[in-house]
């Protein structure tokens, strides 16, 4: 599984106009309906729990009916659920004096109120009446706020006669709370003034009632963000463009893909450019207060989004790849003429279940991307020289692929079902060789890959990690290892072995009593498979190994530990291979159409006899895996260049016996085959990390890369926020090579030269 990756101190939140740092509230900690008595919030007038909404009259029942017309009443600044229990329902607005009713106004009876006409199209509440505001560049204007049935949800009519309407949630009601601050932020730079450096009435370093979210692994992966080494450096992640009557984003400001808080709020743009998909570490992105007719597809790049407001603007609709929004917390919607179908959502169950709704009932998200491309890099092959194929593949085992670590992707994308199908069918339509699998758990493996890739001529070897030997069978099933498959009828399978990283470790003497390898090293149960194939028709032989190095990046001494092992044992195992006998029974015989035993047989090829090779590094070797190591990485280092010495920064301060007191080497000279094109763009891509962890080792002394399956189409990728879905069934991308095995270099017979004797013996055994 893919690499996990400590993430970076990034510099400190600083705006564009001025340092600051802004908090979402916290809508989750905050109650609905304070009690009686308590005092204004941030000198804000509350509202009162028993006053009725200004757009109908009370029911009989309710205690506001006395008090709402009473001439004695001067605060008319409130909200109530439509026929609703006030003392249930009804909440603080904490409005600011410019929303309160003018004395005058405080007789307005209902019909009244109907008269009143709708703000630009605008529509405000959710089961309960709202104030309608007319908003200037210099602020908010006193005047009377307008009320139309139109404010009513569902269709609820402003009539005394209607029954009481179902309420809006506590969310619903944090989103009113918001929509209301937006109106009276219409200065420029409004949020960069409101700086704890800037406004002294801000208390620095407060989250402003935000609660921080606990850190989250994501499916046994790094912790990471992809950006952060480009962030660290950054003085300033905050920009503030609020206030400025923008009618138009320049294109350089979505390549400031550091940003994490971007406020375009009350501005005049009628448009929202697609590279907005660019900003992917956005967390707060405000909209409000525009012209917007509708929101680009590519707002579904922003998957690290807590905050999307789109406070009053022209929306009549969202596209449904706002789905991949997973992580967001609050969508502004308030002020638009949404459609019901949305807005009823949002009101009745809040921003989750929205984009909930959005991601379960999208198409299979965009247009399938095109193939990936052939990389060719020799053409010309020598006439008879063998070549073969070879594909690496982190299928993402399914009790890892939770909708918790995969929030982006739809639940139909993730089963299990919809994936095993199509990585079969990529296997069987890559047809490689040789197919090194990681995390096929036991039970996919003995009931659907080996039977399915069967009819494929493949037969496969499997372990899976080692914590299954101490598991019952059911449990067992579901423990993930590596899968290595073979095309029978090419080769024949001499030896396999399994490489238990852990179990080596702990069983080496110069490594008993070291703490560092029972601390770090033993309770790490992955493994690797290796196997010796030989080619049936040429007599070519082959190591290949297939591994899944550990993840957690915090743990980088470990990734080198566990490939130094692996490269110890790949080497022992070469030197036995190197005089392993020759096989002599390799005739494969065959049907002429595979049905049955009572078919006449073929004419079998003539095997080749076995090849000797004088030492194992001369055996052809290759080495497939997740080896979660970047390049530059010690893993990376050490397979490379042959070698890594004690003191590598990523083996720190710990003890492994011989490996950190003399360094690490190995015999092969290896390459990584896709490092001919400056390695793929990714093998892993998820919305927190983009990067190569994946590769295919191969010993150039033996072997040389001629083709290679390219990167996926970029365009595709401009809308895709990350992996799986339903073109690609793992976060982990198939790698896949062909190779032609070098010539052998036959030993010219050297005779001895006796000079003109040997001339004159030439010359009489000619007569």
């Amino acid at each position: 599984m893919a690499d996990a990756y400590t993430g970076y101190q990034r510099g400190a939140n600083q705006s564009f106009y001025s340092q600051q740092q802004q908090h979402a509230p916290n809508y989750h900690s905050r109650p609905i309906a304070n009690r009686a008595g308590s005092p204004p919030h941030n000198g804000r007038l509350p509202f009162s729990t028993d006053t009725p909404s200004p757009t109908r009259s009370p029911g009989s029942q309710s205690p506001a009916h006395y008090g709402m017309f009473n001439t004695g009443h001067h605060n008319q600044n409130h909200a109530m659920l439509n026929g609703a229990s006030h003392q249930r329902y009804a909440m603080h607005m904490n409005l600011g004096k410019p929303f309160q009713h003018q004395q005058n106004h405080q007789h307005h009876g209902i019909q009244q109120h109907q008269q009143h006409q709708e703000h630009n199209g605008t529509n405000h509440g959710a089961n309960f009446a709202n104030h309608q505001h007319t908003i200037s560049s210099g602020g908010l204007s006193n005047a009377t706020p307008h009320f139309t049935p139109g404010h009513l949800q569902n269709g609820t009519p402003g009539s005394v006669n209607s029954g009481p309407a179902k309420p809006a949630n506590d969310h619903w009601y944090e989103q009113l709370r918001l929509a209301q601050q937006a109106r009276e932020m219409t200065q420029s730079h409004p949020h960069a003034r409101n700086h704890p450096s800037v406004n002294k009435n801000v208390v620095a370093g407060s989250t402003n009632g935000a609660s921080k979210e606990s850190e989250k692994e994501e499916r046994n992966r790094a912790l990471i963000h992809g950006n952060d080494d480009a962030r660290q450096d950054q003085t300033w992640t905050i920009l503030d463009f609020g206030g400025q009557n923008l009618k138009v984003l320049a294109a350089p400001l979505f390549q400031y893909e550091f940003l994490t808080k971007l406020y375009l709020n009350c501005n005049k743009l009628s448009s929202l450019s697609p590279t907005v998909g660019k900003l992917r570490n956005l967390n707060h992105l405000d909209l409000s207060l525009n012209e917007l007719h509708s929101i680009p597809a590519e707002i579904g790049m922003l998957v690290n989004l807590r905050q999307l407001l789109l406070f009053d603007n022209q929306l009549e609709t969202l596209p449904f790849e706002m789905g991949s929004l997973y992580q967001l917390e609050m969508l502004g919607i308030e002020g638009n003429p949404m459609s019901e179908d949305i807005k009823s959502i949002v009101v009745d169950h809040g921003t989750v279940e929205l984009i909930k709704y959005f991601r379960e009932n999208a198409q299979a998200g965009p247009d399938p991307p095109q193939e990936r491309d052939w990389i060719i890099l020799d053409d010309t092959p020598a006439p008879g020289q063998e070549t073969f194929t070879a594909l690496s593949y982190n299928t993402l085992c399914d009790k890892y692929a939770t909708q918790a670590q995969y929030g982006y992707t739809p639940s139909g994308a993730l089963s299990w079902d919809h994936r095993k199908e199509v990585i079969l069918a990529e296997l069987r339509e890559r047809n490689a060789d040789v197919v090194c699998l990681q995390e096929i758990d036991l039970g996919s493996y003995n009931d659907y890959f080996r039977p399915s890739l069967a009819h494929n001529d493949y037969k496969g070897v499997f372990w899976p990690k080692s914590r299954a030997r101490t598991m019952a069978e059911k449990e067992a099933k579901l423990v993930d290892g590596c899968a290595t498959f073979y095309k029978n009828s090419k080769y024949i399978l001499l030896d396999k072995h399994l490489v238990d990283f852990a179990n080596t470790a702990i069983n080496r003497p110069d490594m008993k009593g070291e703490h560092d390898v029972f601390n770090r090293v033993m309770p790490r149960d992955d493994i690797a498979v290796i196997i010796f194939l030989e080619n049936r028709a040429t007599g070519a032989r082959l190591i290949v190994s297939n591994a899944h190095i550990f993840w957690n990046e915090v743990f980088v001494d470990v990734k080198v530990v566990q490939v130094a092992i692996l490269m110890e044992q790949i080497t022992k195992l070469a030197e036995k291979y190197a005089k392993w006998p020759a096989c002599t029974d390799k005739v494969l015989y065959r049907f002429t159409n595979g049905d049955g035993e009572d078919d006449p047989e073929e004419t079998p090829q003539e095997p080749a006899p076995s090849m000797e090779y004088s030492s194992g590094s001369q055996i052809p070797l290759i080495m497939c895996g997740d080896f979660n190591s970047l390049p530059g990485s010690g893993v990376h280092t050490l397979l490379s260049q042959g070698s890594l010495p004690s003191s590598h920064k990523d083996l720190g301060s710990r003890n492994y016996g011989n490996i950190t007191r003399d360094g690490m080497s190995h015999p092969f000279s290896l390459k990584s085959s896709y490092s001919s094109v400056g390695e793929l763009s990714f093998t892993n891509y998820t919305p927190n990390f983009t990067g190569v962890i994946d590769y295919i080792w191969y010993s150039t002394t033996a072997i040389q890369v001629a083709g290679l399956l390219g990167n996926v189409d970029p365009e595709y990728l401009e809308r895709v926020p990350g992996f799986p879905n339903y073109h690609f069934p793992s976060d982990h991308l198939a790698l896949y090579a062909q190779f032609v095995v070098k010539s052998r270099k036959e030993k010219k017979v050297v005779e001895a030269d006796f000079g003109p004797q040997r001339d004159r013996d030439r010359d009489r055994d000619r007569r």
